[in-house]
This record gives C-alpha cells, structure tokens and sequence, in this order.
C-alpha cells in the first residue's frame, strides 16, 4: 500500500512539472507576442496634434493596457502594476536599481504580468524626483513601454484615499502613482532634445556658476570686513576689475599704504587696465592708513582673500566663455533675430527663455507656457467669499525667473512697453501696483516670444501699444 502510494505520488509530481513546464512555454510565448506589439508614445505623438485634454488622458488609458507605477529613488526604484479598474495585479512592489540590469529586470516583471493578465500595452507613471528619473524614462520609451509623469503633490495629496493613513513610503508610493495615471491625472514628460538640451545643459551651469560667484564674493566680503572694514569707501565695487587686480595682491591696508598711489597704478597697467579706475588709487590709499582693521591673523586672511578674488576672476572668464556658446546656440533657433527686436530682451534673456521653455511645437496655446512658468492667475473663491487673484509660482522657476528680468529690462530700454506700463498702473479703472504690471507686462512679452517663434512674423511695437485705451476712446465705444 505504501509502495502504490509513493508511486502515486511521484506519478503526479511528474505530471505537474510537466504542466508547469509547458505553462512556462505557453508564458514565454505570450510575453514574445505583448513585446513585439508593445509600442511607446511620447509627447511628439500626442501633444503635437492638438490640445491633449483630460478626456483624451482618460481615452489614452485602455482596457488591454497595464498600467505601473514606479516610485524613483536615488539608487533604488519600487513599482506596482493595476489594471483599469484599479486591481492590482502584482502581490506587493517590485525593487529594481537604477542600473541597466534593474531596467531589464523591471521590464521582464512588467511584461509577465502582462502576459499573464491580458495585456498588451503597458504605460510606466513616475513622480518625477530630481534628476534621477531622465536614464529610466528613456530607457522604457526606447523598449516599448509608454512613460507619464505625476504631479508629486497631487500624490501627497491622494495618500490617504488608498487606505485611510497619513503614511507615504516607497512601496505604498506606486500604487498611488498609478491610480492617478488611470485617472488620467498625469503629464506627458518632456526631456529636452537636439539643440535645446544643449541650451538646457548650459543654462543650468550658467546659473550654477554665477551661484559659485557669488558664494565667493560673500565670503570675500566677510575677509575685507576684518582686515579691511573700510573697503566699500576705498573700493566701491569689490568685484571690479581694478578691486580684484588689488586684492590679489594684498588686502592688508599697512602693505596697500607701502604700495603707494604709483605702487597701485602699476599694478593696474601690468594687468593692462584701461579706464578712469586709475584716478581711485589715491582714495584706496588713503582710506588704507586710516584703516582700523585687525592686525593679527592677517598672513592667514590675505592668502583667503587672494585665493577668493581669483576665483572670481575664473568665474568670470568661464561665464563669459558659456554665455558665448549659449548666445550661439540661441541664435539657431528660427526667428529668434526677430524677438532681439523688442529692446531690452537681449541674447542673455532670451536664451534663458528658449532653454526652459524648449521646443515651441509641445505647445498649442500661449496659456499653457505661462501655466509651465508658474504664472497663470488663481483664485480662492467660495460662496460669498472672493479670494485675492495671484499667480500661482508653480511650475519652472527659472523660467518665470527669465520672463520676469525680460519685462523689467524692457520697461526700462522700450518706449513701448513703457507706456504700456505706465498705462497699467495709471489708469482711472483697476490700476495695477507696479509689481503687478511687470507681471503682467512678462505675460504679454511671452505672447510675443510665441507668436514670434510660431508664426516667424516680425516684431512690431505698434501692435502693443493697442491695449491702451485712451479717454476719448472709451467714450466714444460707451457712446455706441
């Protein structure tokens, strides 16, 4: 009886590995059948073609799609996967590294799942975090595998819907992300390309070196504080020039005193300096014997101030260096001779413009790059109550940041824009502060950076100066 059991036993061991052997065939030939129809779209497929809408988000979203949601990490990313209707499919999250290895292995999990449910495309949702998302992203659109991005607040937000807790962690962060994916609350990513990833690149170090710069300065500034207090009166602008051609040679006022006015001139003509800086070296004297700074430590606080004001210079050499390419590659994009035709917005501006805003076509309206730079208005409004209007600063900081010295610059240097915003802030029926006029002021340069770009017209001053309605004007319409 024993013996007839065992044999039994074995004999259905061996029937199940046989059926699972041949599950895993019929496994293996799914998975080829989703892989070969897997097809990725980005946002040139569904963004260029009109305005994608939350119900065309929502049709995007198909019954035989998978759809993952993938919490990034600095070394580590965790993804879940649902289906349309918000089952989940995988038993728990799935840890993958952000390596090539990881990828495939993150693909390979995805698409069994697929396989086993149904499924033939997949979409891949992600909260984008810093930098670490761009290798992942690119790397699933380049196999197949459709790529959305979150809003990390919206996720913040839901993370109680799921199972009533306030908690946020890297494995209930997927399921969430991929809620808000079959909800259609996503975004399609942009990664900048061709030549606007190269402005993107140099925007982005030209604004980490100008940060670098003025760390230096500031620590330069506490240096002349102790050994020098009286250097604004002496110097003016320590970053000068003549200053840093000084101060790399000693800041100690008793060594600039022994240097004398000629001592200081000759510094300035073997850096071969040319301007009225020379006529300050008797100031810079003067103010050096009066000096009350500290006497001790100065061996020390000179080298400092040295090595600071050198570093300065670098600064200034690689910015300009930087600020060249940039200018360059600006002036590549088409009709961008026409936009240095409003006075004020120069190359500089416009080439931080051009790099956050990146390729005009991903736009349909105006609206949506305001909205991208944080600038489109909102209000808090309930029943009675009327929240203030304001904008909303969410969005590319640095693009705001550009707009905003655009419309300063040009209320500054253009006629035009001048009267346009005296006339904000002026007139008889909500006047605006002037703060408020610039922003609007950036709105209106923007409107006239896209249309410039879009349509490739020519810049026409005259067609600002419309929106100001003058007295007699508006009698006369309220006359009609």
């Amino acid at each position: 009886m024993n013996v007839k059991t065992s044999k039994a036993k074995k004999q259905v061991k061996v029937e199940n590995q046989a059926i699972n052997l041949l599950s895993k065939e019929e496994l293996s030939k799914k998975i080829e059948v989703v892989e070969k129809g897997l097809r990725s779209y980005t946002w040139r497929e569904l963004e260029t073609n009109g305005k994608f809408t939350k119900n065309d988000k929502l049709s995007f979203i198909t019954d035989d799609m998978l759809i993952a949601g993938c919490d990034i990490g600095s070394e580590t990313h965790y993804i879940r996967a649902i289906d349309v209707r918000g089952r989940e499919l995988s038993r728990g999250a799935f840890e993958f590294s952000n390596t090539a290895e990881g990828f495939e292995n993150a693909k390979a999990w995805v698409m069994e799942l697929a396989a086993k449910n149904g499924k033939k495309q997949i979409v891949l949702g992600l909260e984008p975090t810093g930098h670490y998302w761009f290798a992942l992203a690119a790397w699933m659109i380049s196999n197949g595998i459709s790529v959305v991005q979150v809003n990390p607040y919206a996720v913040k937000q839901s993370k109680e819907i799921e199972d009533n807790s306030q908690l946020k962690d890297d494995r209930k962060d997927p399921k969430l992300i991929a809620n808000l994916v079959k909800d259609g609350n996503y975004g399609m990513p942009y990664l900048p390309e061709k030549i606007y990833a190269d402005m993107r690149r140099l925007s982005m170090f030209r604004d980490q070196l100008a940060e670098d710069r003025i760390r230096n300065i500031n620590r330069l500034h506490r240096e002349l504080k102790i050994y020098f207090p009286e250097y604004m009166d002496a110097f003016g602008k320590i970053d000068g020039a003549f200053a840093l051609e000084v101060l790399k040679v000693s800041c100690i006022p008793s060594e600039i005193t022994e240097l004398g006015t000629e001592g200081l001139r000759k510094i300035w003509h073997d850096a071969k300096l040319r301007g009225r800086g020379y006529g300050r070296a008797g100031e810079i004297v003067n103010c050096a014997e009066g000096s009350v700074g500290l006497k001790d430590g100065t061996s020390v606080g000179r080298e400092a101030v040295k090595w600071f004001a050198e570093q300065i210079r670098k600064l200034d050499e690689q910015l300009a260096q930087i600020e060249s390419i940039l200018h360059r590659k600006c002036m590549e994009i088409p009709y961008a001779e026409n936009i240095l035709g409003i006075r004020g917005v120069g190359e500089n501006i416009l080439a931080g413009i051009a790099a956050e805003m990146g390729d005009i076509s991903r736009f349909d309206d105006v609206k949506e790059i305001q909205k991208l730079s944080g600038m489109s208005l909102v209000a808090c409004s309930s029943g009675k109550h009327r929240g203030q209007t304001k904008i909303s600063h969410r969005g590319r900081k640095r693009l705001r940041y550009w707009l905003f010295q655009a419309a300063k610059s040009a209320v500054s240097h253009a006629d035009e824009f001048k009267q346009l915003h005296e006339y904000y802030t002026t007139r008889a029926r909500n006047p605006l502060k002037k703060m408020q006029s610039l922003i609007v002021t950036a709105c209106k340069i923007l409107r006239v950076i896209y249309t410039i770009l879009k349509t490739g017209t020519a810049y026409d001053p005259q067609k600002l100066l419309k929106d100001i309605k003058h007295p007699e004007t508006a009698l006369a319409q309220m006359a009609v």
